[in-house]
Order: C-alpha cells, then sequence, then structure tokens
C-alpha cells in the first residue's frame, strides 16, 4: 500500500489555481522508492539525515532510508485545452523495476476528474524518462496504441532525437524499451508535433529549456491573472537538491550541464512570488524556493490552497 494511500489527508487527485489557470495533480504511486545511495552519487549520510526533511515521514522512510518519490501527471486546463504534462510508467509494460510492473489504476484517477482520455488536447514531456512517458500508449488487441487519440503529443526536437539514436541503446537496457512500446506508437500513428525547447503550447502556456538531465529536458511556465508556476520537470527530485544543488542524479545525461541549469534556475527564481512545481515531490508538491543562511530550502504551499479529488 501506498504511503500516501495510507495517510488520506495526502490525497492522490487535487488542484490548485494559477490565476485562471486549473492545475491537477494525478498521482499514479507515492511511495518510498530510491535509496540515497542510489540516486545522488554526491551525497552523504550527513547531508541526507541532517537535513529539516530527514524528519519528515512523508519525504523520508528511516526504516529503509528510502525517499518518498511521487510518480504523478498534471493536467493543466488552460485557454480551453486540456493539456496533460508527462503520463507516468503506464501500466503492463515491461519493465526492469518491480515497482514499475504495477498497475496503478492511474486512468481510472484521471477520469474522475472529469476529463477522460478523449478529451486529452495536448501532451507534453518535459523528457523521455521511463517514469515520465508510460501512459503515452496502452495496449489493445496486443498492441501498443496512443492512449490519448486526439491529443497531440509534443516532443522537443533534441530530446525525441536522443531517446530515438544508438547513444540511448544501454540508458533502455537497464529500464525496459520505453521508448519502442510508449514513444514510436505515437509517431508512427502521426500524433507527433516535434517542438523548439521554447514552444508555446497556448497563449497562458509555454516550454522552458532546462537541458542536463536530459538533452531537451523542459519546464512548462504557467502564466494567468499576474500568477506564474512552473512545472520544473526533473530539475529536482528531492528537497534534498535545494539544500545541496550541486547533487545530480545518476539518472543525468549531463551532470555538469545540470548542475549548471539548476543553479542558475534557483538563483532566478530565489525568494520570488513564483510557484515551483516539481514532478516527483509528494503531496502538496507546490511551493517556493527560499533563501537560507546555508544555502536554500523549498517552503511548500499551504495544504488549504489544493482541492482535493476522490482519488
Amino acid at each position: 500500500m501506498n504511503l500516501v494511500e495510507e495517510k488520506r489527508s495526502n490525497p492522490m487527485t487535487y488542484r490548485f489555481p494559477v490565476g485562471d489557470v486549473d492545475i491537477t495533480v494525478i498521482a499514479e504511486s507515492v511511495a518510498p522508492l530510491l535509496r540515497w545511495q542510489e540516486i545522488y552519487p554526491a551525497a552523504t549520510a550527513d547531508a541526507v539525515h541532517n537535513s529539516r526533511y530527514a524528519s519528515l515521514p512523508d519525504l523520508f522512510d528511516g526504516n529503509t532510508e528510502r525517499f518518498v518519490i511521487a510518480i504523478q501527471a498534471f493536467l493543466v486546463r488552460a485557454d480551453g485545452l486540456n493539456i496533460l504534462v508527462d503520463t507516468c510508467v503506464g501500466d503492463c509494460k515491461d519493465r526492469v523495476r518491480d515497482e514499475f510492473r504495477l498497475v496503478n489504476h492511474w486512468l481510472d484517477r484521471l477520469n474522475r476528474t472529469g476529463v477522460t482520455a478523449d478529451h486529452i488536447d495536448r501532451v507534453v514531456t518535459t523528457h523521455i524518462h521511463v517514469d515520465h512517458v508510460g501512459w503515452n500508449t496502452r495496449l489493445r488487441g496486443g498492441l501498443w496504441i496512443p492512449t490519448f487519440p486526439n491529443a497531440r503529443y509534443l516532443f522537443v526536437d533534441a530530446e525525441l532525437a536522443f531517446w530515438r539514436g544508438e547513444s540511448s541503446l544501454s540508458a533502455l537496457q537497464r529500464t525496459g524499451d520505453y521508448v519502442a512500446d510508449s514513444i514510436d506508437p505515437v509517431v508512427e500513428a502521426g500524433l507527433a508535433d516535434i517542438v523548439q525547447p521554447d514552444h508555446a503550447v497556448s497563449p497562458s502556456v509555454s516550454l522552458v529549456h532546462l537541458p542536463g538531465h536530459t538533452p531537451g529536458h523542459v519546464g512548462v511556465s504557467i502564466e494567468s491573472g499576474g500568477q506564474k508556476a512552473i512545472l520544473t520537470g526533473d530539475l529536482l527530485h528531492t528537497p534534498w537538491q535545494c539544500e545541496n544543488p550541486h547533487w545530480n542524479t545518476r539518472f543525468c545525461v549531463d551532470p555538469q550541464q545540470s548542475h549548471k541549469t539548476r543553479e542558475s534556475f534557483m538563483a532566478q527564481y530565489v525568494d520570488s512570488s513564483v510557484m515551483l512545481v516539481p514532478s516527483h515531490f509528494p503531496y502538496p508538491c507546490a511551493g517556493y524556493l527560499r533563501s537560507e543562511r546555508t544555502g536554500f530550502s523549498f517552503e511548500f504551499i499551504d495544504e488549504s490552497l489544493t482541492i482535493s479529488m476522490l482519488s
């Protein structure tokens, strides 16, 4: 059972506004997933355990020494469009990690928001990693077909080229070939739009290039009613990276660039009114980067600002 499912105060599906735009978080799974030694090569035991976040069970499981990781998608309702940002791991796919071979009923959660797969207009991929593209397709008659038949799937040009090239083969062997079952069928169906990393999805929604984790990794900027939020993708995996910006993950294609991008981004948005929405932070996931005497911290939004939905 998921950690969040054990605590009903932490919903799997919830929403909050950014001006006139509605962001709905639809989690696939939220649970202790990665040991600190597994995700951050530069991490130390002292830095992990002395963090302000280490005592919070919703963020860190001290028994297993694992970070609590949310795998989730974001439904952005803006400018008359239903925009889905990232699509989790998916069901029934051949993956190396046991945690990624489970059936998590994510599509049922989407349907209960009142927006079904047929209602999605755009699918934005922040980057092509196994836990961000899985529900791009689903199995029908032994074939992987696009889950969102009326949507245009947006892929950044450099990102798609990298993951469909030979340089990605070793990474795909370590995870399971998610390009073959979650990307190629979309391209072959003619539903893919290849875009630049600053592409405007709608008047209120645009892409922001945040390279390093992958070559074409992007965030998603949302501006409405004098408010701004940025879905930051995998720029930050856990709040520990706010305290330790030099920590790259072992999944980063270009660690040096990832560090450079993260430090530049944090310098730009620290102590600002811009809400940050990292892909893998558990409920309530969104918050603000704040300066501290020793560096930075992440201040989660007040839970009262979220509207819980049936999960």
